[in-house]
């Protein structure tokens, strides 16, 4: 065989073989709910979405719940998990990954690639103050939901050159549990009204406006008079604290070598 042709051979076949890792499938689904936290048929419904989501924007969008970090950082983990199980798009390991830890009620939200760009450091702050309400309240399945939805959605943005970040957040949604509470609310509301109208129509008993109104005449002599203090009332305001947020990504180096943003918190 001609030394040029085998030269070139090798050459294409070590091209194929580096580009091949970038462009590999993860290891495990979109969706590992080892903190069973999810009924089968909320499972197979979320991993369709954060499948149809991740293959769309061309951009791994993967949920992990686990019992324990085994001693991890949230951070590590999350990062580690991403790394080692292969997920990310292209070469750039684009994605964007949501761990929850049950034994210290632990969320983290570990970004890639593109997804750094994506999701900035308020961004994830604001994702995590969406998705919390209902992990406390057990409300997995909405929670997941959520983060679904709006990562597709801030990953839309990006793609349209203005990724959400300090001085440009979407309009708050409200969560399952949130929505629960305003109509809870309502409710009563409508309740109270229902027994103000009912309270209204009693017209036996009248409240009087001074006291004197219920002392039998002449049995009552006032010998001595004082004033008392009683209480004060004090306005007190919060000094409005300055934004010294520059906005954009912290970034970090996994165990991987590899780079991560990310954030978190408790639920």
């Amino acid at each position: 065989m001609n030394k040029r042709i085998f030269a070139l051979i090798c050459a294409v076949l070590l091209c194929v073989i580096s580009v091949i890792p970038a462009f590999a499938e993860p290891n495990v689904p979109r969706l590992v709910d080892d903190a069973m936290l999810l009924e089968d048929y909320e499972a197979e419904d979320l991993l369709e979405q954060l499948d149809e989501i991740s293959e769309r924007q061309q951009f791994d969008v993967a949920i992990v719940t686990v019992q324990s970090l085994d001693g991890a950082t949230p951070q590590a983990y999350a990062d580690d998990y991403f790394d080692y199980n292969n997920f990310g798009y292209g070469s750039t390991r684009d994605g964007v990954l949501l761990l929850l830890s049950m034994e210290e009620r632990d969320w983290y939200i570990s970004t890639s690639g593109y997804g750094i760009t994506a999701f900035t450091d308020a961004g994830i702050s604001y994702i995590g103050e969406q998705i919390v309400s209902d992990f406390s309240s057990e409300f997995y399945y909405y929670g997941f939901q959520t983060f679904a939805e709006l990562c597709d959605d801030f990953i839309t943005q990006a793609n349209n050159g203005a990724p959400y970040d300090v001085d440009n957040m979407p309009e708050a949604e409200f969560s399952f549990f949130g929505t629960l509470i305003i109509a809870l609310g309502i409710g009563l509301v409508v309740a109270a009204i229902v027994c103000l109208v009912f309270a209204l129509q009693l017209k036996s008993v009248h409240s009087q406006s001074a006291a004197s109104n219920y002392v039998k005449p002449g049995s009552m002599h006032v010998t001595d008079s004082r004033e008392f203090f009683l209480y004060r009332t004090v306005d007190r305001r919060e000094k409005p604290k300055e934004n010294t947020s520059s906005g954009g990504s912290s970034v970090h180096t996994s165990s991987s070598g590899r780079t991560h943003g990310g954030g978190g918190g408790k639920f």
